[in-house]
């Protein structure tokens, strides 16, 4: 329970410290109960000089009131004074008001915490040449003497221990405007004495209002956070057991009139050893301040690294993408040119051989004209050869002339017409007699003597004319003799050579 309490103290001191300099007089912890009155006491005596003597007060945690010892404190740094906190009634409740160092003191609530601070300012000394000046009147030295001292009468009142401002039997002073001005000025927050010490208090049963009724066993202490030993002094009329302390305190304080001289040594080493200390601790935080500031600077400097790589990085990814895109289109490029290629050469493979088909057919073509012309040019042969065989046999050609004449007659009676085609079977049985006169066919000309019998057929009806116009030519000789131009015809053997050309 008491850690519990501790930590909630300390967090309440940090939020505290975490206040403005400009708002530290904001309320830091509101109740509805009043404060107890100020515990009275006998001021402990200074440790050494420096030190400057902070009011004892009541402060609130979670079992209720509970006394922080008034004690002496180093203040932070040269030149600052202390202004005591204070309860006030403000919207219907009690507010603390956390103290502050300053180089003047403000308004406390015009609560008369004693030793110098009667409500107002503070009578207990003041700096000059960065060195406190202490007034013996007011403080305790314990029969020493210190360097920078000074004797002034300050009037104290002790008819009073309120220990709230406002709200009902509290005390009603306000702050003037000097002192309004300088609570939004720049101030130093408690030390982290001061904070310890409170804490050690809040943690200790003792100080709790419901168990010492507002008398604590300890209500000052020579130094902060020293709840034991001969620095400690007790509160006025508390119990049997608390006077016992008090009177202890008392034998300390004249054994330590007694070897006061003996002390004066040992408090010069405390002083020289403290310096030493404090060297040592500013040397420890300039060394610390240095090492945080190589931290950071090699932070900064791995963070600038790191945000270098990830823009290099960065780069590269994206001169990898532009060459695989680039990569792509190259290979787009060629396999629509291979696409385009081949349908070239498709085309070209199909225009070839649509080429080679109509040449081929054209030579068919060709090679059936020339079998035509070859046919033809033999069945004209053949005629003409025919033509020459009947009109080289006169002799037999004569007799039919009678029959001839029986031709105009024929005119009238077709059905005679049968009896001259006897002696045209005589002429077509001396057609071998003409195959001398006839080349030796080729093996293409095969199926032109194949066709021969539909010309031996047809060859009666041709014989007709000729011995119908027989006694014409026994007429007109001369004329017969014009037979022989039709010799030219085996001219037609001329496109034989193009018959042997499939071979």
């Amino acid at each position: 329970m008491r850690r519990l309490r501790s930590l909630q103290y300390f967090l309440l001191a940090m939020v505290i410290l975490a206040v403005p300099a400009t708002s530290r007089a904001q309320f830091s912890a509101s109740i509805t109960i009043a404060p107890p009155a100020l515990v009275v006491y006998s001021q402990p005596i200074c440790p050494q000089e420096g030190y400057l003597w902070t009011p004892g007060y009541w402060a609130y945690g979670d079992e209720g009131y509970f006394w922080v010892p008034g004690t002496w404190v180093e203040p932070p740094s040269e030149g600052l004074l202390w202004t005591p906190g204070y309860w006030g009634w403000n919207n219907n409740m009690y507010a603390w008001n956390g103290g502050y160092w300053g180089s003047e003191v403000g308004f406390y609530g015009g609560v008369n915490y004693g030793y110098g601070y009667g409500g107002s300012g503070y009578q207990g000394g003041y700096w000059r040449n960065n060195q406190f000046s202490y007034n013996r009147s007011v403080n305790n030295f314990g029969g020493r003497n210190f360097s920078n001292t000074y004797s002034k009468s300050v009037s104290v009142s002790t008819s009073s221990h309120v220990s709230y401002n406002g709200g009902r039997g509290g005390i009603s002073a306000r702050p003037t405007a000097a002192q309004e001005t300088f609570a939004r000025a720049q101030h130093t927050p408690a030390t982290e004495a001061q904070t310890s010490h409170q804490q050690a208090a809040g943690g200790n049963h003792e100080m709790l209002a419901s168990v010492n009724h507002g008398r604590p066993a300890v209500a000052a202490t020579a130094k902060p956070g020293e709840f034991s030993g001969n620095g400690v002094v007790a509160a006025r009329g508390a119990t049997a057991a608390n006077k016992t302390a008090e009177s202890k305190a008392t034998e300390n304080k004249a054994e330590a009139n007694k070897t006061e001289a003996n002390k004066a040594a040992a408090t010069k080493a405390t002083e020289n050893k403290a310096a030493d200390n404090k060297a040592a601790e500013n040397r420890t935080a300039e060394n610390k301040a240095t090492a945080n500031k190589a931290a950071e600077t090699k932070a900064t400097e791995n963070r600038a690294a790191a945000s270098k790589a990830t823009e290099n990085k960065a780069a590269e990814n994206k001169a990898a993408e532009n060459r695989t895109a680039e990569n792509k289109a190259t290979a787009n490029k060629a396999a629509e040119t291979k696409a385009t290629e081949n349908r070239a050469a498709a085309s070209k493979a199909t225009e070839d051989k649509a080429a080679e088909n109509k040449a081929a057919e054209n030579k068919a073509t060709e090679n059936k004209a020339a079998a035509s012309r070859a046919t033809a040019n033999k069945t004209k042969e053949n005629n003409a050869a025919a033509a020459r065989s009947n009109e080289n046999k006169p002799a037999e050609t004569k007799p039919a002339a009678k029959p001839a004449a029986k031709t105009e007659h024929a005119t009238a009676a077709p059905h005679n017409t049968a009896r001259p085609a006897q002696p045209a079977a005589k002429s077509e049985a001396a057609r071998p007699e003409v195959k001398p006169v006839a080349a030796k066919p080729s093996p293409a000309a095969k199926p032109e003597r194949e066709a021969a019998p539909a010309r031996t057929e047809s060859a009666p009806k041709a014989a007709a004319p000729q011995h119908q116009a027989a006694p014409q030519q026994h007429q007109a000789a001369p004329k017969q003799e014009a037979a022989p131009k039709a010799a030219p015809a085996p001219k037609a053997e001329a496109p034989r050579p193009s018959e042997e050309k499939p071979k």
